[in-house]
């Protein structure tokens, strides 16, 4: 935890301030709802979303931010914990980071409920404010995640996904949110600046390394983070998997497919198309695209003159490439 933290530093004071306001922006006169998002909010995360919208404007704003930086980051949540309270009813999932889910405990009429009050909040504090601008960051990365998730869904019924359409989905789900994030830290101090889309495409470099991190967590041996061979059995197609499979012999890539489509329960066969893909270098590809994402991020920032801001955000690129779960 302490990389997080050392990487929170330059910005604790605003975090704080953050949370205060950002509580006050959930709040309601309906006392369910009250204790709903007062559990919500009382279970959070890194909170890395809100510590790329300070950093960036920080680091591209001489150390100051504005009223505008605290909604954005506040809308920013809302929204995203809008659709994360309406994943949970989806995947039927009661945990999320350790905690019961808002369905676990409140069954999913409610949950779905809250998810839209919570996507209405988001969207009055920007309309309120006039920050139209801001309101349109975050509705494309909500449009495009949902995107995302179908293009997943259309495509894993067949396997012979091509790296570009697995690049396109990692991009619309994982990586606008956070290029959503670092765009938005930029627009809320320099407005129509040619910074707001340097910096959407800094957050978008670092949403693809972060996703192909995940990736490879699934391929590794130590039991951090998740147990090996879940994306097989869930068959989710992977860069390893999807490099490997589209430079296999015939004979070789029928018995992947048929591997991921048929046998993916069969904890044996998972392993050998693990090993297979060891073998054939489908982990070192996806790290050197990896390290390719984080390097162009970095470039980016180089552009900046030093500051602690910019220190910050340089720490958080590696720790995305570095970080064990």
């Amino acid at each position: 935890m302490k990389i997080v933290e050392q990487i929170k530093q330059p910005i604790a004071f605003e975090m704080e301030l953050f949370e205060q306001k950002f509580r006050l922006s959930m709040s309601s006169k309906v006392a369910l709802l009250n204790r709903i998002t007062h559990y919500i909010v009382n279970r959070k995360g890194k909170q890395m979303r809100p510590m790329f919208v300070f950093l960036v404007a920080k680091m591209i704003n001489h150390g100051e931010v504005s009223e505008r930086t605290y909604r954005g980051a506040s809308v920013i949540e809302l929204i995203h914990t809008a659709t994360l309270v309406h994943d949970d009813v989806v995947d039927d999932s009661n945990r999320r980071r350790g905690f019961f889910s808002v369905n676990a405990l409140w069954k999913n009429k409610i949950a779905v409920l809250i998810g839209d009050f919570l996507l209405s909040k988001g969207l009055l504090l920007s309309i309120d404010n006039n920050d139209f601008d801001l309101l349109k960051i975050i509705s494309v990365a909500v449009r495009e995640m949902s995107e995302g998730e179908l293009l997943q869904i259309e495509k894993a019924r067949r396997l012979d996904i091509t790296e570009e359409v697995y690049y396109e989905i990692i991009r619309q789900k994982t990586a606008t949110l956070i290029a959503a994030c670092c765009s938005l830290g930029a627009a809320s101090v320099k407005p129509n600046s040619p910074e707001v889309e340097q910096m959407r495409r800094f957050g978008e470099l670092i949403g693809m390394a972060f996703q192909i991190k995940d990736d490879l967590f699934d391929y590794g041996d130590d039991q951090i983070g998740k147990p090996t061979g879940i994306d097989i059995k869930e068959q989710k197609m992977t860069l390893p998997l999807i490099h490997v499979l589209n430079k296999a012999p015939k004979k070789e890539k029928a018995w992947l497919i048929n591997s991921v489509k048929n046998h993916n329960k069969n904890k044996s066969r998972v392993k050998e198309v693990i090993s297979y893909v060891k073998t054939e270098g489908g982990l070192d590809y996806a790290v050197s695209k990896m390290k390719g994402f984080q390097m162009e991020a970095l470039e980016i920032l180089n552009q900046y003159p030093d500051s602690e801001f910019k220190n910050s955000l340089e720490l958080m690129v590696n720790y995305v490439i570095d970080r064990k779960k």
